[in-house]
């Protein structure tokens, strides 16, 4: 189905470096997903080895690959194919037969096929300015089975506008001098002047209105992170 001439183009949002294959070959050893800890809590809420699996931004793969063999099924879906190449060799050594590919986004993915059981989502939905973030949570619940899980990371403020300086400013601070290593100061100017995080007043009323119970929300102390754990209604 052809997408209107007025919908966004997911991959001009996936961020420049998820694009760069340099950059790729660096993220495994940059971003941890603590991916056996993700998938020991979605077995603690219901995983199962019947269950199909959907996963957003599935990057490199690092939570693709540990959840296949607890599933029946997991999509991996991403809009850079660069972060593609890179899960696919995985699959390729790893030799998991059921891991479906599929390069997409939030919002032109096409799902097929029974209902999901859970969707994963970590650090991807930020990409997105605030109007498309609610119509990709609208079609996440449209994908999930009722009483489904939505398992969702983010880059999400958790203050005030009033405190946005103070707040940014110590965040970019942590950042390293090059990218070679850990992210960089100059990656995370990049992420809060280019991307679309939003505040956690903003996003958690979205996320119910697009038909999720907040089961668990987690706040970083510094007010950059959020965790949450959804279920679909």
């Amino acid at each position: 189905m052809n997408a209107p001439g007025w919908q966004i183009d997911e991959s001009s949002c996936a961020g420049r470096e998820n694009l760069d294959t340099g950059h790729v070959e660096r993220y495994d050893a940059k971003e941890d997903a603590h991916a056996a800890a993700e998938v020991a809590l979605l077995k603690d809420i219901g995983l199962r080895r019947d269950s199909l699996v959907v996963e957003f931004g599935a990057g490199t793969g690092q939570l693709t690959v540990e959840v296949a063999p607890a599933c029946s099924q997991v999509i991996a879906v991403d809009v850079s194919e660069p972060m593609l190449a890179r899960l696919r060799a995985k699959v390729a050594d790893l030799g998991l037969g059921n891991v479906t590919i599929v390069n997409a986004g939030f919002l032109s993915y096409q799902h097929a096929g029974p209902a999901a059981d859970f969707i994963y989502s970590r650090y991807a939905l930020h990409h997105l300015p605030d109007f498309w973030k609610a119509l990709a949570l609208s079609r996440l619940r449209g994908m999930l089975r009722a009483g489904g899980v939505l398992r969702l990371w983010d880059v999400v403020y958790d203050f005030a506008p009033a405190e946005a300086q103070e707040r940014i400013e110590a965040w970019c601070a942590t950042g390293a001098d090059t990218a070679d290593g850990a992210w960089s100061r100059a990656e995370l100017e990049e992420h809060v002047r280019d991307e679309h995080s939003t505040f956690t007043w903003l996003l958690e009323p979205m996320i119910e209105r697009s038909g999720f119970h907040i089961v668990q929300a987690e706040h970083s102390a510094d007010g950059i992170f959020a965790k949450y754990l959804l279920r679909a209604a």
